[in-house]
């Protein structure tokens, strides 16, 4: 039996064992298993921003006992099994890869993904941003929208035109900031700004989501040396000044940089 399979075999009969026998296993439900799923998600997010292998590794095989823990449980409901979800994903590969299973040509990559929003509305979805679920963080969910909306043609021809959208919406917030009183109108022109600049990041291949979490952490690293450097001559954060701690954060650059 090839190995992959029977890798697989192994997990879906250690999960029936556990499900059977083990007493926190058997109480799990769709529900309870939800946030413990996005939290997974997660970590496997800081393995591939960390660049640590054998970590992705280990968060991949967490991912995996979750797929086959909600198989188990809707085979439980006779909603579907793990069968029907496999042969679910396998049939809408093949069905959205006509140029791979079927005669259609491409020349592309967004070649490929304007078929796929074709065919998905083909499928009988309404809208071409239908299948960007409601609860994404914002971020991620701007991302989404406008690669959605670039697969049937609605974007900008290339990223001088994104830029200038970019300075015209920075001169509006600040217009908005120094005449306007109104909070409501500030939020929506800072909104507009960072949608903008979302799509200013697809234009020069780079995923926002991840640039912001790298400089999140990058921030974290440099803070926590101030931290430290504070604690090592016996001092409390809040009694150095800025510029006591601003000469820290520049030495935790210089070291980043050696």
């Amino acid at each position: 039996m090839d190995e992959r399979l029977q890798a697989f075999g192994r997990l879906l009969k250690i999960m029936d064992e556990l499900r059977e026998q083990c007493p926190w296993d058997s109480k799990q439900t769709l529900e309870s298993l939800r946030y413990l799923t996005i939290e997974e998600v997660y970590e496997l997010s800081d393995a591939i921003l960390e660049k640590d292998m054998p970590e992705i590794a280990k968060e991949l095989g967490d991912l995996f006992l979750h797929l086959v823990f909600y198989s188990r449980i809707g085979s439980e409901h006779g909603a579907f099994d793990v069968t029907v979800v496999l042969n679910g994903i396998c049939d809408k590969l093949i069905h959205r890869h006509p140029h791979i299973y079927g005669d259609v040509k491409v020349n592309n990559e967004e070649d490929v993904k304007s078929n796929w929003e074709k065919i998905k509305l083909g499928e009988g979805r309404k809208s071409v941003l239908g299948g960007v679920p409601t609860s994404l963080p914002a971020m991620v969910k701007a991302y989404r929208i406008q690669e959605k909306a670039r697969g049937v043609g609605f974007d900008w021809n290339d990223a001088e035109q994104v830029w200038a959208k970019v300075s015209e919406e920075i001169l509006e917030l600040q217009k908005e900031v120094h005449d306007g009183n109104d909070p409501v109108r500030k939020e929506d022109e800072f909104g507009d700004l960072l949608f903008a600049l979302i799509n200013y990041s697809r234009f020069i291949g780079v995923n926002p989501e991840d640039a912001l979490e790298r400089t999140n952490k990058k921030f974290i690293r440099r803070f926590r040396y101030i931290e430290d450097q504070a604690e090592l001559h016996g001092r409390q954060l809040t009694d150095m000044s800025l510029a006591e701690m601003d000469e820290y954060w520049t030495l935790a650059k210089k070291m980043e940089w050696a």
